[in-house]
């Protein structure tokens, strides 16, 4: 077993999707998911209502799955923790969740001056879990008058188990995205703030924003060092890859974006429900939309004028600009019914911890055949619990640092 990298041995970056994986960040289901009932599940975008207690193991084997190769895994509510200490990440925070509109001026001031007095781990928990207006012990009046007992006055985040959506590496400085749906917005808030102000992370440049146009984790693949893919369909606009693509473009960090459209369906919300890399030219990909997945190259002129090249097949596009020959696909399942059925199970969502060795649900039996037939090491995880909110091993992790492939 190869030992955990230290802190001091590690520097954050990731070039690619497939480098060995030192560091990540994870976060371990909790209290937040058991605030899911079947009258807010949908708005909170869970399909379904997990079995907390049976995530949490399959978390933790998630996790130990990565910890015995060699990753140190990093938790997004230690992390939490750990910034909230400083005061001035306390106030920025409290501020941000107390500024619905929602609230009202009395119970806002009553919320402000009852969080300030928490200590860092129980503001986490306000801050992950929510409060219910049953829940507040000052602040009546009109607000929690009218409200249900049950309604939430600050809005659980169970979403938080997606550590990709809120950021991603691209090489040495983190994206903080922009989350398109109403429930997710805090997510990027305090992946920004831990980002900001815990001290490991204080000298990283970062980009992009939660404020700026939606451009969500998922739907960014790092295909290889200077080439980025990123999807436009139900969560990142077309705004966001043009946004997102003058950056990388100014900090010399990609020279080129292909700008993928999927389907706007929940079973491919993101780019990488669809395919995800498992070497440096291999993808696994769902074949119902290979033959018909585009891409439009854009580059860069001197100028600094973004150059948006014709559409060409996925493939195609991706292999020119990684300058190889062919990007070996990989299906997913043989016939099409295997082929959907895994793909709504997340078996295209695969990790790769290195070159050739990738985390994937043990309950997509083909497409880990597939994996396997093509010289790919899986390592199988359950995932029955986990993947009630539709995602998968990449969408549960933010790769933070890796080497290169």
């Amino acid at each position: 077993m190869s030992e955990v990298p230290t802190q001091a041995a590690v520097s954050p970056g990731v070039s690619s999707e497939v480098g060995r994986l030192r560091t990540v960040m994870l976060h371990r289901p909790g209290p937040e998911l058991k605030r899911l009932t079947p009258r807010n599940n949908d708005k909170l975008l869970f399909d379904g209502i997990p079995w907390v207690a049976r995530a949490q193991e399959e978390h933790d084997v998630f996790a130990e799955a990565l910890r015995s190769r060699g990753v140190e895994v990093l938790y997004l509510t230690d992390l939490l923790v750990e910034t909230l200490a400083g005061e001035a990440a306390r106030n920025h925070a409290i501020e941000a969740v107390t500024g619905s509109l929602r609230l009202g001026d009395t119970l806002r001031d009553y919320l402000r001056q009852a969080l300030g007095e928490l200590s860092p781990e129980d503001l986490k928990d306000v801050l992950t879990a929510g409060v219910r207006n049953d829940e507040v012990r000052g602040g009546f009046g009109l607000v929690t008058s009218l409200l249900a007992s049950d309604d939430f006055l600050i809005d659980p985040l169970p979403n938080l188990l997606f550590t990709r959506d809120s950021s991603v590496w691209i090489r040495d400085q983190v994206a903080i995205t922009s989350l398109a749906m109403p429930a997710r917005e805090r997510e990027s808030q305090l992946t920004e703030l831990i980002y900001t102000d815990h001290p490991r992370f204080a000298s990283v440049p970062k980009v992009h924003g939660w404020r700026r146009e939606h451009v969500e984790g998922g739907d960014v693949l790092l295909l290889a060092p200077g080439v980025i893919a990123v999807g436009v369909g139900e969560r990142t606009t077309p705004a966001g890859v043009e946004r997102l693509a003058r950056q990388v473009f100014a900090d010399g960090a990609a020279h080129t974006v292909l700008a993928v459209p999927i389907a706007q369906e929940r079973a491919t919300m993101h780019l990488d429900t669809v395919c995800t890399m498992v070497d440096v030219d291999k993808i696994v990909m769902y074949p119902n939309v290979a033959d018909h997945l585009t891409a439009h190259a854009v580059t860069v002129s001197e100028d600094g004028t973004l150059l948006v090249a014709e559409t060409e097949p996925f493939l195609v596009a991706a292999a020119k600009a990684m300058e190889i020959d062919t990007l070996h696909q990989i299906d997913t399942g043989l016939d099409p019914v295997t082929a959907e059925r895994e793909q709504w199970d997340d078996g295209n969502n695969t990790l790769a911890v290195a070159p050739r060795v990738a985390v994937a649900y043990e309950r997509n039996v083909e497409t880990n055949r597939q994996l396997e037939d093509a010289g790919i090491e899986v390592i199988a995880i359950s995932g029955s619990e986990l993947g009630s909110g539709r995602g998968g091993p990449r969408c549960m992790s933010c790769p933070i640092a890796r080497d290169e492939a």
